[in-house]
């Protein structure tokens, strides 16, 4: 008996060492830190949902607010937590090719559905980046216009049965429906239906995507805790993975594996495979004379079907996060949503009352408005990197070992009283071409910066405005019973923030109302 006592004993000890192994680290360094737990580091309450990822790097950067950069622990992970500008520089710019890695693939891309832009790091991603680049010029983004103009059309009758009710609607889930439709037209070249099908099978694929089950949400957290004990377990869950592949698949089967006149983002990437291996210069690997090894990567169903995936996620996500948003904001400032109006109606007179190009273009004030709804809560409330090399940072005396995450904390930047005035304060004349320049530098950064900056702002932006200009040209939004005017962040969010319980509005026919 006293036998067992003492080797459960031995072992409770023998774990313990084994889950603070790493927490000494910041310590050695003299860096301030968030004390961790066993196995959890300092994230416990991110783990228990009772605080998003945005809140918990907000709620640190706010608590040093003297200090250049404060320590915390993802699990057995280091994580850097930096606050001031000028070393953000540093991390997204200037020495970009020691943080080329985003650092989210604790995996290292042994599953092919990770291999997307966004989570992969090194040859890949370069390779990819690349390679897509050239798919979000001008030209096409505005060859891609009629399709936004078609979706905001069903928009707009969508509003208007919500208008005609009286009954208040989850603009949270409106322009959902609406970023949905769009991106299964631009992606996939298909009718999604979502506006006019709540149910429809699209739709109910965005929504498992964003809504995580309770079996993802723990393996996720086991992924963290001991990412090589569970290099086993699919990125995806089936009911996500499957469906996607299978659609993919049946749509490049039906287009005889050759691009189609649609010009879609499938067409994108057939064209891409067509073209063979994708080749360049490694940012990973170095000759021994120190020039770049060459890399290369052949592109087959699954990888497409990643870029896919990535696609619809980054595009549905964020557009309806900060369109629903901006909404949420002009329904409780009335003099700001009539300036936006007006703005409106002027740009859209001048072009026979039709959205097009060159009258979102013009629409500067409604950009301000969008702009401060994203400095206020961004889609993605902070950056990661993750050091591809032992690194010291200027103008200190710390250096990082290989392999720590650095983070960059954009919600609590952005709302920080140094760098804005009144930050919770409604103003889009903060972003005024009079007084843009005066915002310092790497501290708005919706979209990231440097070269792993999102590669489709510009069709997010044309997007997002297109779907705010047609729902404001007809409706004024308004508080209902339910809206809050503070939401509350849902504590489950990770990197993409979310609202709980929705945006509830009324929306209110313009013309009624004359």
């Amino acid at each position: 008996m006293v036998l067992y006592i003492v080797l459960i004993v031995l072992l409770i000890y023998l774990a313990y060492l084994y889950g603070t192994r790493s927490y000494k680290y910041w310590e050695d360094k003299g860096v301030k830190y968030c004390k961790p737990v066993p196995f959890f580091g300092s994230m416990m309450s991110v783990f228990l949902q009772r605080k998003s990822m945005t809140d918990f790097f907000t709620e640190l950067y706010r608590r040093y607010p003297e200090d250049k950069y404060v320590g915390s622990y993802m699990g057995q992970g280091k994580s850097l937590i930096l606050r001031d500008p000028e070393l953000i520089k540093h991390v997204l710019i200037t020495d970009f090719h020691c943080f080329y890695p985003r650092g989210f693939n604790m995996l290292k891309e042994k599953h092919k559905m990770l291999m997307n832009l966004f989570m992969a790091d090194g040859d890949v991603w370069k390779l990819l980046r690349q390679r897509l680049t050239p798919a979000f010029t001008s030209g096409k983004l505005k060859a891609m216009f009629p399709l936004i103009v078609e979706k905001a059309e069903d928009l707009k009758s969508i509003a208007a049965e919500a208008a005609e009710s009286g009954k208040e609607v989850d603009v949270r889930d409106l322009m959902a429906r609406f970023a949905t439709d769009f991106i299964g037209t631009c992606a996939f070249g298909i009718d999604a239906n979502s506006m006019h099908d709540e149910d429809s099978s699209f739709r109910q694929l965005g929504k498992r995507i964003m809504t995580p089950s309770f079996r993802v949400i723990i393996v996720n957290i086991l992924k963290i805790l001991a990412p090589k004990l569970f290099t086993f377990i699919k990125p995806f869950p089936a009911e996500i993975e499957e469906p996607l592949l299978y659609l993919v698949r049946k749509i490049m089967k039906e287009r005889h594996y050759k691009p189609s006149s649609r010009n879609d983002f499938i067409d994108l990437m057939l064209d891409l495979q067509q073209k063979g291996k994708m080749v360049g210069e490694s940012i990973e690997h170095k000759n021994p004379d120190g020039t770049p090894q060459m890399a290369e990567l052949e592109l087959d169903d699954e990888i497409i079907a990643s870029q896919v995936f990535i696609f619809f996620v980054a595009g549905f996500e964020t557009s309806s996060s900060t369109t629903s948003y901006t909404l949420h904001q002009l329904a409780y400032h009335p003099v700001i949503q009539k300036k936006c109006q007006d703005e409106i109606d002027e740009v859209l007179s001048r072009y026979d009352n039709k959205l097009c190009f060159e009258a979102v273009r013009e629409m500067k004030y409604l950009n301000m408005a969008f702009n401060e709804s994203m400095r206020k809560f961004p889609s993605v409330g902070f950056l990661m990197r993750s050091a591809a090399k032992k690194y010291t940072f200027p103008g200190t005396d710390l250096t990082i070992d290989k392999d720590v995450s650095v983070i960059i904390p954009s919600q609590a930047l952005q709302t920080d009283d140094k760098y804005f005035k009144n930050p919770e304060e409604f103003n889009p004349d903060r972003f005024h071409p009079d007084n843009v320049n005066d915002i310092t530098n790497h501290v708005f950064m919706p979209f990231g910066e440097g070269p792993r900056a999102c590669i489709g702002e510009r069709l997010g932006l044309m997007q997002s405005m297109a779907g705010l200009a047609a729902v404001l040209s007809e409706f004024t939004v308004a508080p209902s019973t339910n809206s809050l005017k503070i939401p509350i962040s849902d504590p489950a969010s990770g990197i993409v923030q979310m609202v709980k319980g929705g945006l509830p509005l009324n929306l209110v026919s313009r013309k009624k109302s004359i």
